[in-house]
């Protein structure tokens, strides 16, 4: 039981993370564009949302980082220190 619900928190804080982080990635990429009247913000922020989710679809970059370069031992990564870092 106590796995299902850290597996479930572990779920909640990834998707508010990505969340978070894509409001601000998207903000930050099409402030040029917008401000300088270049293209409407609503076709901004969708252009930036599906472009968004096909990098996250297609590039593994980072998770190779992580997992190649950053964890040594994978035995070591639990739930709790997933919690932590998402935190």
């Amino acid at each position: 039981m106590l796995d299902t619900s850290l597996i479930i928190m572990v779920v909640v804080l990834a998707l508010v993370f990505d969340f978070i982080n894509g409001f601000h990635d998207t903000a930050n990429a099409i402030a040029t564009c917008v401000s300088t009247r270049a293209i409407r913000p609503g076709l901004a922020i969708v252009g930036t949302a599906v472009l968004n989710f096909l990098g996250a679809m297609i590039s593994t970059g980072v998770a190779k980082t992580i997992g190649g370069d950053i964890v040594v031992s994978p035995t070591l990564v639990n739930e709790m220190i997933i919690i932590a870092g998402l935190v």
